[in-house]
């Protein structure tokens, strides 16, 4: 199957190279509710992330940390995100895994040392998934938390990658992840280099692995810069807002 993935001429089925990333399209603050917010487009797959915080511990006060902020995350595909009419769509196993993940690299990320014994919410919802769902949460909920204001060590970038016999693909689509090839999830903070999440599907010899990693981290690199100018744009917009 992995042959069929890249057209004689190399080219994916969707018409991009292998190292080229789907279009990417990002707001901001889209609810005026929320302490942070941003909704992100990679492909056709659509995520969501609300932030709220950081705000006082809710409910059980001996949950608080004495020298830094909880980060408490929730990960959910919409019911109508996969097009086919299941109940809940994968699983709530995976979704607690996903939220998991996603609190291990955002607590890697955030200063929550200068929020002590105060708790910072992050939701994220996948609208519309057509692969590089986890990837697409990460990126959003990254924004959102700028959004907010909270201060982070780095963006947090996420992108997976795969390969078509020994051509490594960067940022998988659905029908290449139901290929069946080996997949690795990558959650990269861009200016340390620092990994804050690697997830591979299946073992890959070592010298196979490199490619597939390399890619992955390159089309880290790209969201960053995407995020990045995303990021200033809302700022640029915020400044023009002040000076009117």
């Amino acid at each position: 199957v992995a042959g069929e993935l890249l057209s004689d001429e190399g080219y994916r089925a969707d018409g991009r190279r292998p190292t080229e990333l789907r279009k990417v399209r990002a707001r901001m603050g889209v609810f005026a509710q929320a302490d942070g917010s941003a909704y992100i487009e990679q492909g056709n797959t659509k995520a969501l992330a609300v932030v709220y915080g950081p705000h006082e511990m809710r409910g059980s006060r001996s949950k608080a940390l004495p020298d830094r902020a909880l980060v408490n995350c929730q990960y959910s595909m919409a019911t109508f995100s996969t097009g086919e009419r299941r109940r809940r769509p994968h699983g709530d196993r995976q979704a607690g895994e996903l939220a998991l993940h996603l609190r291990q690299t955002f607590e890697a990320a955030i200063l929550t040392d200068l929020y002590p014994r105060s708790q910072i919410d992050i939701y994220v919802q996948i609208l519309q998934a057509d692969g590089g769902n986890y990837c697409a949460g990460v990126n959003a909920a990254t924004l959102a938390v700028m959004d907010a204001g909270i201060p982070m060590r780095d963006y947090v970038c996420a992108s997976s990658a795969g390969l078509a016999d020994a051509t490594p693909l960067a940022d998988l689509s659905s029908p290449e992840e139901s290929a069946g090839g080996p997949q690795l999830v990558l959650a990269l903070l861009p200016a340390s280099g620092q990994v804050a999440l690697l997830q591979l599907s299946a073992r890959l010899h070592q010298e196979r692995l490199e490619p597939v990693l390399e890619a992955a981290m390159a089309a880290c690199r790209a969201t960053h810069a995407l995020l990045d100018s995303v990021v200033r744009e809302q700022l640029r917009q915020g400044c023009g807002a002040l000076g009117d």
